[in-house]
């Protein structure tokens, strides 16, 4: 079979087919909304469709390309993985790869001068790989409660941390729970920056492990530096492991290694994913502390006792070395704060122009942008009338010219939300940046003229919405 020739021969159907037997919901929310593009080439930090126009790519998808789309020194390592024509998936036997990428993977998340490095008992030592960040997590609570035989799990509210039944439990966004009945039991949000709710919680001495996105994914929270030292503090009194998230802020993402390394922690267990793929084989991590491995491979018949079948092959550990060396190398994580402060720094520019934008906020290339309602009555009526037929809408107003009429592929971050989120590759340079602002600024003074075309499509939008 030629992949090519078929790719090119049946791309006029990509969207029907795509609604016939995977996804027809999804379908029509693109097509209502211009996101049903044909993209046929990707690079870096660009997405190309099928007449050649050049898209820039500030969604990266959903965090898995921090590196950029199909780069060069990836796809050459795949091949040379490929050509060894290794003994892969044995199953019974130890990989090679498995154990290097776990040892480089080790060394960048005990290699912040926050961890406190000589002392080694907070050093994580251990790996287990995965090929999701759902899986990453689901093993976390596996592990937590294993290791303290305790049941209860503890979770901030604005959660994500994936959608099978397990992580679900630990989301914070009741649109991904609702019709699902009963989850995993014990799981229990807190407010983020509240420490009194959590130290009740911790009190009680039955909770495992405090789950936590140090920057979340959703909406771009983050508390202030001051509670996760204290959350550690009381984690530590009362028995509760501490579980980092950095699935999606992991990897480079904020400007550092790990978004916990902004607020001076040390997790004992960090579930990692998404970018440490580079965007070609999925591969995950869970990393944790021996004393944590050993209480739940607690014998020689517990071997295996979690365990499963793809986690190390060999495309998976290559892709994994690859990506943790580009990141290093070519020093994206440094271009990574350096392009989000100067994002914040312009999108605070803008936002004193226009009413709407109520706040910018993020780390590195992990920024949410929101809006609010205004206080002018012209626009007042607008943003009622919008809102009134759904609260998710006024979000899509700016995403969709965004990529529509300026070619850059954003997201409204949740439902029913007024928030715009941008997780652009890490590789972005001074014309991405200008060209971004640019965009969003032509966007939003389009939004703050009622009536007036940005309304038109909130209208569009509106109509599509009620007869769906």
């Amino acid at each position: 079979m030629n992949i090519s020739e078929l790719f090119n021969n049946r791309l006029h159907e990509q969207h029907d087919l795509f609604a016939k037997h995977v996804n027809p919901q999804l379908v029509r929310v693109l097509r209502t909304i211009g996101f049903d593009k044909k993209y046929v080439r990707a690079e870096g930090q660009y997405l190309y469709d099928k007449e050649g126009n050049q898209y820039l790519d500030f969604l990266s998808g959903y965090g898995v390309f921090n590196m950029g789309r199909n780069h060069p020194r990836l796809k050459k390592s795949l091949h040379e993985a490929l050509d060894m024509d290794t003994a892969n998936m044995v199953q019974m036997d130890a990989p090679l790869l498995a154990g290097i990428l776990a040892e480089k993977l080790l060394e960048k998340v005990n290699g912040s001068v926050l961890r406190q490095a000589q002392d080694e008992r907070k050093n994580l030592d251990t790996v287990f790989f995965t090929n999701s960040g759902t899986e990453a997590n689901e093993g976390a609570i596996k592990f937590a409660r294993c290791a303290t035989k305790r049941q209860r799990i503890i979770y901030l509210e604005h959660a994500f941390h994936g959608l099978t039944t397990g992580s679900l439990a630990l989301n914070g966004n009741d649109e991904f729970k609702n019709g699902f009945g009963d989850l995993l039991p014990g799981c229990t949000a807190v407010p983020a920056g509240d420490l009194n709710v959590l130290e009740y919680e911790l009190s009680k001495k039955d909770v495992a492990a405090f789950v936590f996105e140090a920057v979340q994914g959703k909406g771009v929270y983050s508390p202030p530096k001051e509670y996760f030292a204290k959350a550690e503090e009381l984690c530590r009194k009362h028995g509760t492991l501490l579980v980092a998230d950095e699935v999606q802020s992991g990897l480079g993402r904020t400007g550092k290694w790990f978004a916990f390394e902004h607020f001076g922690i040390s997790p004992d267990i960090v579930t990692i994913a998404k970018a440490l793929s580079g965007g070609f084989v999925p591969v995950g991590a869970i990393c944790y502390r021996k004393d944590i491995y050993n209480k739940v491979y607690s014998k020689m018949d517990r071997c295996v006792v979690h365990s499963n079948t793809f986690g190390r092959n060999t495309l998976a550990m290559a892709a994994g070395l690859t990506a943790l060396k580009v990141l290093e190398e070519e020093n994206l994580i440094e271009n990574a704060a350096k392009r989000g402060e100067e994002i914040v720094n312009g999108l605070n520019l803008i936002k004193e122009k226009f009413e709407m934008v109520s706040d910018v906020r993020g780390r590195g290339l992990m920024i949410a942008i929101e809006f609010d309602r205004p206080k002018s009555t012209k626009l007042k009526i607008g943003w009622d009338l919008i809102h009134k037929v759904n609260s998710g809408l006024f979000g899509q107003m700016v995403v969709v010219p965004l990529l529509t009429k300026h070619r850059i592929l954003t997201q409204v971050t949740g439902h029913n939300c007024d928030i715009v989120k941008l997780l652009p590759p890490l590789c972005i340079n001074d014309e991405d940046v200008n060209h971004f602002l640019t965009a969003f600024e032509d966007v939003v003074s389009e939004c703050h003229k009622f009536p007036g075309g940005a309304w038109e499509i909130g209208k569009q939008l509106a109509k599509q919405a009620l007869s769906a």
